[in-house]
């Protein structure tokens, strides 16, 4: 639907230029409206103007595509130097409940080289069929190879729905697929379901900062396709008893198809860092005061075999990097144990660890909001509280 100004009714009285949130009405030399393509067809314009000249147009749909033809629930499974990613086992999880609403099929799709044997994962997990590309062009990800591997797998078997991780490459490859099979894609999700009314995929993610979460549908565009943070949905039971059909697809890519050439993988970051597959997440924010403080949290982290995450007041203050934030706009984490230290509890903070299974609270602020949702909570300085729990779990760990 477009909006659009009847030129003979329009009065000039320049209340759809005020009211527009977008700023995209102007006026003419004739002070009459003109709506620019900055317009998100919002409607706000329709219910100002006093005389009814702004109206709704409905736009030719240029979707000609068979919907029917288009089955199953599809999951890429991405693989990280040689192993399985939790986000795929955890998409195929969530998968299982859209296919069964659906009444369709669950496949995971699996590209790499020599990596068949993970196929057995992804059907313990679910899976009913796992299409596999293999070849050397795949031993690590190459855009170029992934995107034309993925497209043509679409066009030839053409998926309803595809589910891929919010992780780095998950995020690069989405977008480029989906606009080489021309259709949409639903960013950075935190929660999948079944539009009752249509039948189609209800994906919802963050909008607006995260003020609100927005649910979005996907028409008139096949397949239906969506990135999913990890961390958001558990992994479901391994039922290793599990088969399903394996389909080889043979590589489509030739080398000059490849724009890009993998020199070398220089690490930046140890396993600290690695907070979507980390067990145990230590976490400090502003309560941590200056980023020399941060030596207790990393301490902590070390003795427990975790990772180091932090909030985004710690994050914006220049104290620790980007990629160890947690949070609504940070990384979304689900471990076993999450440290909350010297954090307040603020809601998007919440929204990135509110999965954990256990929460352990620590503020000299007995009414910090993250002691509503922490299963254990401590009230006392972190600077005093730290090392007397690295030290004792070091004592446990030694014994």
């Amino acid at each position: 639907m477009a909006v659009k100004v009847t030129k003979e009714q329009c009065i000039a009285c320049g209340a759809c230029v005020n009211t527009c949130p977008f700023g995209a009405i102007t006026t003419e030399e004739d002070d009459k409206a003109l709506i620019t393509e900055a317009c998100t067809a919002c409607g706000a314009c329709i219910d100002v103007c006093p005389v009814g000249a702004i109206i709704r147009e409905e736009e030719a749909k240029t979707a000609g595509i068979d919907k029917s033809a288009y089955r199953d629930v599809w999951v890429y499974i991405e693989m990280n130097e040689g192993q399985l990613r939790n986000v795929g086992l955890e998409l195929l999880g969530e998968g299982r409940k859209l296919a069964e609403a659906m009444g369709q099929r669950l496949c995971g799709v699996l590209i790499g080289d020599n990596v068949e044997p993970v196929a057995k994962e992804a059907f313990a997990a679910g899976a009913d069929a796992v299409y596999l590309v293999e070849g050397p062009e795949y031993a690590h990800y190459s855009p170029d190879a992934f995107t034309i591997a993925c497209t043509d797998l679409i066009k030839t078997y053409k998926p309803s729905v595809f589910l891929l991780g919010a992780t780095n490459d998950g995020r690069d490859l989405g977008p480029r697929v989906a606009c080489r099979v021309e259709t949409g894609l639903t960013a950075d999700c935190t929660g999948l379901g079944i539009d009752e009314q249509t039948g189609l995929v209800a994906w919802t993610r963050p909008a607006f900062g995260g003020n609100i979460m927005a649910t979005i549908l996907c028409p008139e565009h096949r397949p239906q396709m969506g990135t999913v943070r990890p961390k958001v949905f558990k992994k479901p039971q391994p039922d290793y008893s599990r088969s399903g059909e394996l389909i080889r697809v043979a590589s489509k890519v030739r080398p000059t198809d490849i724009r890009t050439k993998l020199v070398d993988v220089i690490k930046v970051c140890t396993a600290s860092c690695n907070l979507e597959e980390a067990e145990i997440i230590v976490s400090g924010g502003r309560g941590m005061c200056k980023p020399e403080n941060f030596v207790l949290i990393e301490e902590l982290a070390d003795a427990l075999g975790g990772a180091v995450g932090a909030s985004r007041a710690a994050v914006d203050a220049g104290w620790k990097p980007a990629l160890h934030q947690v949070g609504q706009t940070g990384k979304t984490v689900g471990p076993k144990i999450y440290f909350a230290c010297g954090i307040s509890g603020a809601i998007q903070h919440l929204a990135g660890m509110s999965s954990s299974d256990i929460v352990i609270a620590i503020n000299k602020d007995a009414d910090a909001p993250i002691f509503k949702v922490a299963d254990y909570g401590i009230v006392g300085d972190v600077m005093e509280v730290l090392p007397i729990l690295t030290e004792e779990f070091r004592k446990l760990r030694g014994n």
